[in-house]
């Protein structure tokens, strides 16, 4: 599978880890002030928000009642999961600390709703599913595809019990939640090393003064 963090086209393995492989960009990003970035709908993170946001939108529609508080409050934390990684890639061109910001959003708001569902199966004494269980295992197992999206569990939304189908959204947040864990400590790493806009533009600025002091000395 492969996703786009901060630019770069990563590859990320089924032992865990993202591995770099080359970019896609067509400009050397250590040449520009603004540096490259990906398109969101690759991100990986965003991919498996989708189908979260998809899944708890029919979920609710299901098997919560209208007039229900809790209704609201799961649909805007799936959404606001999946379009704080929109805008934090948006902005991902001038401004780092703001997209390392949105990007910590979308992880709130997908743990928010997270423990909505988990609040759903207890009250109800239904069962949530052990990471290594059966049902877990193939769960993952279906997201390992190239691309994830909602299809995958069209099927299962429209006819499994509701025991089944939050199991199955809180395995899937629990992928989104370590993949922007995942792209936070790459986000954090690359602002440590090369700062944001701010930094950049002094930089260049430094590098370009120093260019035209060589280009002056070599005229003499």
């Amino acid at each position: 599978m492969s996703k786009i963090i901060d630019g770069k086209n990563w590859n990320h393995e089924s032992n865990g880890k993202a591995v770099p492989h080359s970019s896609q960009t067509s400009h050397d990003s250590h040449s520009s002030i603004l540096p490259p970035r990906g398109d969101y709908q690759t991100l990986l993170s965003y991919q498996k928000s989708e189908v979260v946001y998809q899944i708890t939108y029919r979920f609710c529609q299901r098997f919560l009642k209208k007039g229900d508080r809790t209704v609201d409050q799961m649909i805007q934390a799936a959404r606001s999961g999946k379009q704080n990684i929109v805008e934090g890639s948006k902005a991902a061109t001038t401004s780092k600390e703001i997209e390392i910001k949105l990007t910590n959003v979308a992880r709130a708001s997908l743990e928010e709703l997270l423990e909505d569902y988990r609040d759903f199966l207890k009250v109800r004494d239904f069962a949530i599913w052990d990471k290594d269980s059966p049902e877990a295992q193939y769960v993952r197992k279906l997201s390992r595809g190239s691309d994830v999206s909602y299809e995958t569990y069209r099927n299962f939304v429209d006819t499994r019990p509701a025991e089944v189908i939050a199991n199955i959204s809180i395995c899937l947040i629990h992928q989104a939640n370590y993949l922007l864990d995942q792209q936070l400590k790459r986000l954090e790493k690359d602002f440590l090393k090369d700062g944001g806009l701010r930094e950049r533009m002094t930089k260049a600025r430094l590098q370009a003064r120093d260019q035209q002091q060589r280009n002056g000395r070599g005229k003499v």
